[in-house]
């Protein structure tokens, strides 16, 4: 299975300045500096784009290898991607590495070493999940191990190195490896080492001494999701998922602010989704989704209520869920059925089989949702309520030996799919 790509008594009012004209740079069009985007909830800026491909899908504008075994998603920013990989074809070992490539033609740049690869449980279970955050001349890696490497973005040479487990006092909530993708908010770097001990924890980002850290009573460990920001009444929220449930936690101390508990389950691996005082979150294997509302306090505080509760037709498994307009889309579990929900209500518009097989991951751009599924299927949908509609498929070369579980990314006109050791890059501009 995959998983999936961060404090003190600082002056809030202006780490908070400092995390917003970052947010208002990294939302320019062609940036996908970090899992999921510049928001993280994989929605592109892009416009203009193809409503529809040839049969053999848009044009392949270039095809790099080197990536190597893995499911890790695609960083860009300026004129690098990054990425990574353990047994990488331009290596001589089997290790892990992050890798960086030209974005105009695919050409090798550089890679860093991270450490062994993972191999525990089934070969198609193995190798990266996470995918790098970039952030200006540095880049953060987290490897299964839960090593966290702070990489030079230019060059690759190695600044500082952290253990999620050993340095900080972290628990994994299941077998599966680390796979978050950590955040960089303003002069920190947020992390979800997990457990009771370490459950959120944040660093400076150019040191990585620590900073402050929550602590969630009884957590059973870190999930794969990654944290999202959200604003509640002037309180800035860092809100994520661990195999214990949901939790919002306040950037400004640490200070655990409330829970959502969910019953134990195999893992836990969607992010949350935050609109305003919303956050929407789900886990896979049947558990389902739910809907909460943060409200301010006084002090800074933040308290939740459940608009409603889990429901087990909002289940994700790991391709992610997004939302446009007033609408969830995703795939029901693992399942291959892609479905359409209003956000408010919980209520299922539509769901629909694809022409795709197995889990799908989803990226919004323009309008459409960019769906793959994990046969290696592509395929452009509108986004909307009326209906399931594919305007576009075509299949992903090199896909079927294993799962094509790496995110799609659109960023700057272009359509990024990783297959393993392959990178491809696809023309979506429609000029």
């Amino acid at each position: 299975m995959v998983c999936r790509v961060l404090i003190s008594s600082l002056c809030l009012s202006l780490a908070v300045g400092s995390s917003a004209a970052r947010a208002e740079i990294v939302t320019l069009s062609g940036a996908w500096p970090q899992f999921r985007g510049p928001t993280r909830h994989a929605v592109s800026t892009d416009t203009g784009l193809l409503t529809a491909w040839p049969e053999d899908g848009p044009p392949l504008v270039w095809q790099a290898q080197g990536a190597g075994r893995g499911y890790a998603s695609l960083a860009i920013v300026g004129d690098r991607l990054y990425t990574m990989g353990d047994d990488l074809s331009i290596a001589d070992d089997g290790d892990e590495y992050v890798v960086c490539f030209r974005v105009a033609d695919g050409q090798f740049v550089w890679k860093a070493r991270l450490g062994p690869p993972w191999t525990s449980g089934r070969e198609s279970w193995q190798s990266s999940r996470s995918t790098p955050t970039v952030d200006g001349d540095l880049l953060y890696a987290l490897t299964p191990h839960g090593e966290l490497v702070c990489l030079e973005s230019a060059t690759g040479n190695e600044r500082w190195r952290k253990h999620l487990l050993h340095d900080l006092g972290g628990r994994r909530g299941d077998g599966w490896g680390y796979s978050e993708s950590v955040l960089i908010d303003g002069d920190r770097l947020i992390c979800t080492p997990g457990g009771e001990a370490a459950t959120m924890v944040a660093l400076d980002k150019r040191t990585g001494e620590e900073i402050w850290r929550a602590s969630r009573p009884g957590d059973r460990g870190a999930g794969h999701a990654s944290i999202v920001i959200s604003e509640v009444g002037g309180t800035r929220v860092y809100v994520n998922t661990t195999a214990s449930g949901a939790l919002g936690v306040r950037a400004s101390d640490g200070q655990l602010l409330w829970s959502y508990p969910i019953d134990r389950t195999t893992s836990v691996i969607p992010n949350p989704i935050i609109r305003d005082d919303l956050v929407f979150f789900t886990a896979g294997y049947r558990r389902g989704g739910a809907l909460l509302r943060q409200i301010p306090g006084d002090g800074g505080s933040v308290s939740m209520q459940v608009v409603y509760p889990l429901r087990t037709e909002l289940t994700n498994k790991h391709g992610g869920v997004v939302l446009v307009g007033n609408h969830l889309y995703g795939d029901t579990d693992d399942r291959g059925n892609p479905f359409c929900a209003e956000l408010m209500t919980g209520e299922v518009v539509w769901q629909a089989r694809g022409s795709g097989r197995g889990s799908a991951s989803m990226a919004v751009a323009d309008g459409h949702l960019y769906i793959r599924w994990s046969c290696g299927q592509i395929a452009l949908v509108p986004a909307t309520p009326d209906g399931y509609r594919e305007q576009s498929t075509f299949r992903t070369p090199g896909s079927g030996d294993r799962p094509s579980w790496a995110h799609p990314v659109i960023a700057g006109g272009r359509l990024y799919l990783r297959e393993g050791d392959l990178i491809l890059c696809y023309d979506v501009s429609g000029t």
